[in-house]
């Protein structure tokens, strides 16, 4: 623990903030590992991972074990340097997996001891679960025993041997509950009694699944709704996480409509179809270089503490330094264990990743005590 004292201010600084950024394999060409400015977080994700379907096991190849080896080194010998973990499944990976492993205690031990095995094997602190998501609350349930079982073979792992228990994490939902066909709740019990945070991606509130008008991709507050990342880390705290354990998502992208009237450009504007990017999606550094390249008119909107942009037909929403900023003081206000971003490759010369870095009072405010 280490004291900083500043204008007769004493503030108790803890090693256990959590700024962590999520690194994706497609990035290995255009944005290696060796490019991660690691001043900047704390823990960095290798996203993802991926088990068999049948067996459960993870089955690295040669390549693979290269990139993870790769990864790993790298990012242990910067200076300074980072956690790693790797992160199993994803958005695209589905949920028919992670819901058939968890449905035995067998299929449950096989699937963790290859965890294991696999962060060991190349040298990685954690490991991180991206399951989106379970579908039913037997599902859910079934996510808490895994955890539970996940948390004794770790610790057991780490007596037998000597080593460091490894991390665990997992990406969730941004709040703890999810409607499906049914109301479906995240064992939260099992959470703060397993794992070592939790990553709720408070993100994606509107997007491409839904093209008839703009949206919001991560408001921090929802003026007509309950839509939002305020709502849904609150609705965590409420549903009794220890705050500690609770790690706020933020994203380097931005979510993009076609207006099906340029004249009519607002939050919620009707749309006819995605805009520009892939499939209606951008990263950070694409917006800002689509809203140069097109002379586009930036709207900081204040009731939601959101951005977006319009240039003729063409909307984007995102998050920018001042959005970002007045995240970082509600996640402050809360005193929650910290933020991550998603992904880290989006960003425009660390314009945003390095806001914690460089705003000194805001980082130190930021820190809470264990």
């Amino acid at each position: 623990m280490l004291l900083l004292v500043i204008s007769s201010l004493t503030i108790t600084m803890c090693s256990a903030v959590n700024k962590g950024g999520y690194w994706p394999t497609w990035a290995q060409d255009d944005f290696p590992p060796a490019n991660i400015d690691t001043g900047l977080f704390t823990h960095v994700y290798y996203a993802f991972l991926a088990p068999n379907q049948d067996t459960f096991q993870f089955e690295i190849d040669a390549t693979t074990a290269s990139a993870l080896n790769s990864f790993t080194t790298t990012l242990h010998q910067t200076s300074p340097p980072v956690k790693t973990l790797f992160s199993i499944g994803g958005g695209s990976f589905g949920t028919e997996i992670f819901s058939n492993m968890a449905s035995s205690p067998d299929s449950r031990g096989i699937f963790i001891s290859s965890t294991i095995q696999v962060a060991r094997q190349f040298n990685f602190d954690g490991v991180d679960l991206d399951w989106e998501y379970p579908q039913t609350q037997t599902d859910m349930d079934n996510f808490g025993l895994l955890l539970d079982e996940w948390r004794v073979a770790v610790n057991e792992e780490a007596e037998s041997t000597g080593e460091q228990q490894l991390l665990l994490s997992a990406a969730t939902h941004y709040k703890p509950e999810i409607t499906f066909d049914e109301v479906v709740n995240y064992p939260v019990e099992s959470i703060n009694n397993n794992l070592d945070w939790i990553n709720a991606m408070c993100y994606d509130y509107h997007g491409s699944w839904d093209v008839t008008a703009t949206g919001t991709l991560a408001a921090l507050y929802d003026p007509n709704g309950d839509v939002s990342t305020s709502d849904g880390l609150q609705s965590w705290i409420d549903a009794g996480i220890h705050i500690e354990k609770l790690v706020m998502g933020l994203p380097l992208y931005g979510r993009t409509w076609t207006l099906k009237d340029p004249g009519t450009y607002g939050i919620g504007a009707p749309a006819v179809g995605l805009g520009p990017g892939n499939d209606g999606a951008m990263l950070y550094s694409e917006v800002q270089a689509f809203n140069v390249q097109n002379n586009a008119t930036v709207v900081y909107d204040e009731p939601t503490v959101s951005y977006y942009s319009y240039a003729g037909t063409s909307w984007i929403g995102y998050d920018d330094v001042e959005s970002v900023k007045r995240k970082i003081e509600y996640a402050q206000s809360l005193n929650i264990g910290g933020y991550f971003f998603w992904t880290i490759i989006g960003d425009q010369n660390w314009k945003i990743s390095g806001l914690g870095k460089l705003n000194v009072p805001l980082l130190l405010s930021f820190l809470y005590t264990s």
